[in-house]
């Protein structure tokens, strides 16, 4: 029997609330209407930044600032459902496949579970494997308890088939 090669990534993201009160926030690939969205050089989805980087992380290919990077101009703009199925293009065209990927958003708001099951499919649609979300708080303690921004936190398993 052949052994098979797993290996696991870990990606963080954490994006300020603009200054833009007309900015949309993009999140989990989800629009979010009516709320305020993140700065940053895309739509700042730190949900989906945060699965980039674990899938990245985990087949050896870089992270999310390497492949996708403000230096970047082409990704100016782009949205974490674009950026979610680019990287998971790169890992599969480097000879790995994606098992599944968690992500936990960390801030105050948006409400996130009356959009959970909706915010799965489109990360999952994006990346073409399952993508479980969660949300929680920090009690008002920090950044996130501040309202000043959104993070997130990534784990993802790829395997060699």
């Amino acid at each position: 029997m052949k052994a098979v090669d797993f290996r696991v990534g870990t990606g963080i993201d954490v994006h300020a609330f603009s200054a833009n009160k007309n900015r949309p926030l993009f999140l989990a690939c989800v629009e979010w209407p009516g709320e305020r969205g993140l700065e940053g050089h895309s739509d700042a989805d730190v949900a989906a930044h945060a699965v980039c980087d674990a899938i990245l992380i985990a087949s050896g290919i870089g992270d999310l600032g390497t492949v996708f990077g403000t230096d970047r101009p082409e990704w100016s703009g782009a949205s974490g459902s674009v950026l979610l199925r680019e990287a998971a293009r790169l890992v599969r065209g480097s000879g790995w496949e994606i098992a599944n990927a968690s992500v936990q958003i960390v801030g105050q708001r948006p409400r996130f579970l009356p959009r959970k099951k909706e915010a799965e499919a489109a990360m999952s649609a994006a990346m073409g494997a399952p993508v479980a979300v969660s949300a929680t708080t920090t009690d008002h303690l920090g950044f996130t308890g501040a309202s000043q921004g959104l993070a997130a936190v990534a784990t993802a398993l790829v395997f060699r088939p």
